[in-house]
Formats: structure tokens, C-alpha cells, sequence
């Protein structure tokens, strides 16, 4: 979230950025909402001091009954605060954090192309899309997904399980390089963690599948999780800033929402990602997020995709991002000549995630500031294998194994 002070006093930059992104707040009422119920705060605290000041003499009946009354006054003034405090925190909750000057203004389909490397493949054949190369060669099951499970879920089989292995072992060894150290985070997060990092872990606008009778979530990214890591703690950054790459199981109910495209592995309900998370300073996020985009652009160039790295528009963000980065990839999916789809994105969230989950670090002087967080992509087990079918499909419907990934499956073709 936001500082509260900065907000006060900058309410036309506040409203003018929700409209960049396309969110609604209804700013005047939160600032209305925040005078009511510090003037009843400070109401309830005159009136306590009052009655304490009182009761230390033995009161008499009818100063016993004053007293009961204020008391009584006390009560329902604050009900009215907790009332207050919830709608309050509703709206807080929903204003989107600043946006960097340099990212596009626009919704989804303005964004900036900021450099494309490779060239999409030329096919002496008619190519097919991934579905039906995946399909084809039993390396993935829809049908039988759907019946143990629900539809947009699949079983990886045979060479497609150790391609998924293999992609995994070569992000780690290249993160590995930057000093990322590898964990393995739990699928579940409390939702108070969820929505600390920006996403909404419950009700009508949710992507989440939540536990019923519980505090818990599967979590959509391990963004989530390791984001919660230092929740309610002050780092040590004097050595550098806590880099992280994290594997986890990511669950996902927007399959096939919004009309958005949704064949095959684009877009499911559950796959398994490594995803990238700093804590850093907030002089450093900038040189961090291009760090982050780096490793990305090494990993996807290493396996020999044609890319493109876009800025994403502010309608396109997302709350907790300041500026977000994608790299879409060429697939024959997209269209009957092929186009661009996400493959990675990477987000400097600055201090947005910090303030919500109470993440700060020691300066110098002792006294200690708001960190600044990031994250990324780094391999994601549906959209880079989808990308490796199309890309490297043969003529005779096998797909051929990226060079760089031979040395972890031993795989000709896939």
C-alpha cells in the first residue's frame, strides 16, 4: 500500500494514477472515511481519560450512573470505528501503487516493444500447435485430467516429465550465478499473506482457490509465499539485498476467463514455476529489475527462442507493480501465421508489498525504512514447454530438444 501521509497530500496524483490504471477508488470517500474515524479515535480517548480521571474517587450512585453511561457511549462509538476502520481499509486496500513515468499509459494493447531478438522459424511444412504435438507423441493428457480431476488440469508424461526437470535444473544453474539461493516454498499461504502481496484472497474478484473452514489459499505464484518470508521483520541489507529462486506448485482459477486465450497449456489451472524475489534497498530496485529482466532474457535466448521484451501499459499492471516487463515469445498458436505470447513477466512492486506485510531494513543510523521488492519469472512448466513444441516441431510431428537442455535429460527429441 501506499504511505497514508503521501496520499493526504497528494490526492490529484493519487486519482490521475488510478485512472492511468484503470482502477476505481473512490478517493474523497477514503479521505473522508480517514478524518471520521480519527475525530472519533481522538473522541473515544477524551472520553476514557474523563471516565479514568473520575472512577479514581469512589464515585457516588449518581456519579456511578454517569459513569456507566459514558461507558455505554464508549461502546457504541466504537462499533462505529470498527465500522469505519473495516470500510477504510477496503478502499486502502484497492488503490494501486505509483507508476514509473517511463511505462506506457494505455490499456493491454499499448504497450512498448522495447527489443525483439531471434527470428520466429520458417517451417517447410504446415506446423502444428502444441496441443497436438503434446498429444500426438503421449507426452500430455487432457482427457483423462479432466476426468480425475476437472477440465484445464493435465498429466506431463513420459520425455515431457524430464523436459520439465531438465528446464527446471537449467534455471537454477544459471540463477545460481547471481547469487539467488534455491528454496522450495508450501503451496498454501494464511490470507493475510495473500493479501499483503497484493492479491485478493477471497470474494467475487479472487483467483485463488480457497481452503473452506480455513485461513489458507493455494497460492497463484510463489511471488506469495516467499514475498511473506520476512513478513513482520527488519533484514540486514548492509551485505546486499536477500535474492531468492523459489519452486512451487502455482494454482490458478482463471483458465479460460475473460475470453482470453486459453489452448492447451497457455493457460491452466495448475503448473509448477521458479520464480525470482528480492528484497533490496530502495536506491537498488531500479538496477534489480533489470537484473531480473537479464536472467530472463539469458535463460529464454539460451533455449533458442525467438523473443520480445514489451513494457507493460498501466490499465495492464496490476496493484502492487511500479513497472512490469514481459517477454512473449513467438508461437504458431497465435493465429494461422503465429504471433507473440507471455512467456515471463518481472515487476519492481518498490516499497507497496513492504508496507502491507511490515517488511523494513537497517540503515546505517540505526534507525530502519521500508524495503523495496521484486519478482520474476525465471521458468514457468507450461508456457516453456508449450514454447519448445511449437518452436522446435519437426516435419514428421517430433519436437526436437534444445541444445542447452541435452547435458540435463540426455534427449535428442522430446
Amino acid at each position: 500500500m501506499l504511505d497514508l501521509k503521501f496520499i493526504r497530500e497528494n490526492p490529484d496524483l493519487i486519482k490521475k494514477n488510478c485512472a492511468d490504471r484503470r482502477i476505481k477508488v473512490d478517493l474523497d470517500k477514503f479521505l473522508s472515511l480517514d478524518d471520521e474515524k480519527k475525530d472519533l479515535a481522538r473522541e473515544i480517548e477524551k472520553l476514557r481519560a474523563e471516565r479514568n480521571k473520575k472512577s479514581k474517587n469512589k464515585p457516588g450512585e449518581e456519579e456511578f450512573a454517569a459513569l456507566r453511561a459514558v461507558g455505554e457511549k464508549i461502546k457504541t462509538m466504537e462499533g462505529r470505528l470498527e465500522i469505519l476502520n473495516k470500510e477504510h481499509r477496503q478502499i486502502y486496500l484497492q488503490i494501486p501503487n505509483l507508476t514509473h513515468p517511463d511505462s506506457p499509459i494505455g490499456g493491454e494493447g499499448d504497450y512498448k516493444v522495447l527489443e525483439t531478438n531471434g527470428r520466429p522459424p520458417k517451417f517447410s511444412f504446415s506446423p502444428k500447435n502444441h496441443e497436438e504435438l503434446l498429444v500426438k507423441n503421449d507426452l500430455l493428457d487432457f482427457e483423462r485430467a479432466t476426468k480425475t480431476t476437472a477440465a484445464k488440469f493435465y498429466f506431463c508424461k513420459n520425455n515431457l516429465v524430464r523436459l520439465n526437470l531438465a528446464l527446471l535444473n537449467y534455471g537454477l544453474d544459471v540463477v545460481a550465478k547471481y547469487g539467488y539461493i534455491p528454496m522450495e516454498t508450501p503451496d498454501l499461504a494464511k490470507d493475510e499473506i495473500l493479501e499483503g502481496a497484493g492479491f485478493a484472497p477471497r470474494g467475487p474478484e479472487t483467483q485463488v482457490y480457497s481452503i473452506e473452514k480455513t485461513d489458507l489459499s493455494l497460492i497463484g505464484t510463489a511471488e506469495i509465499t516467499v514475498g511473506g518470508y520476512h513478513a513482520n521483520e527488519v533484514l540486514d541489507l548492509s551485505k546486499g539485498p536477500k535474492k531468492y529462486a523459489a519452486i512451487s506448485h502455482c494454482f490458478r482459477t482463471e483458465a479460460g476467463a475473460y475470453g482470453r486465450e486459453s489452448k492447451g497449456l497457455y493457460r491452466v489451472h495448475q503448473f509448477t514455476k521458479l520464480e525470482l524475489f528480492v528484497f533490496c534497498r530502495p536506491e537498488e530496485s531500479e538496477k534489480y529489475h533489470q537484473e531480473i529482466l537479464e536472467i530472463e532474457k539469458k535463460i529464454v535466448s539460451g533455449l533458442k527462442l525467438p523473443f520480445r521484451v514489451i513494457d507493460i501499459p498501466t490499465g495492464d499492471l496490476g496493484s502492487p507493480a511500479y513497472r512490469k516487463f514481459d517477454i512473449e515469445v513467438w508461437l504458431t498458436m497465435k493465429g494461422e501465421k503465429g504471433g507473440w505470447g507471455e512467456l515471463t513477466s518481472c515487476s519492481n512492486c518498490t516499497d507497496y508489498q513492504a508496507r502491507r506485510l511490515n517488511i523494513k531494513y537497517k540503515k546505517a543510523d540505526g534507525s530502519s525504512e521500508f524495503v523495496h521488492t521484486l519478482n520474476g519469472t525465471a521458468v514457468v512448466l507450461s508456457r516453456f514447454p508449450l514454447a519448445i513444441a511449437e518452436n522446435f516441431q519437426q516435419k514428421d510431428g517430433q519436437i526436437k530438444t534444445p541444445k542447452v537442455l541435452k547435458k540435463y535429460c540426455g534427449l535428442k527429441k522430446i
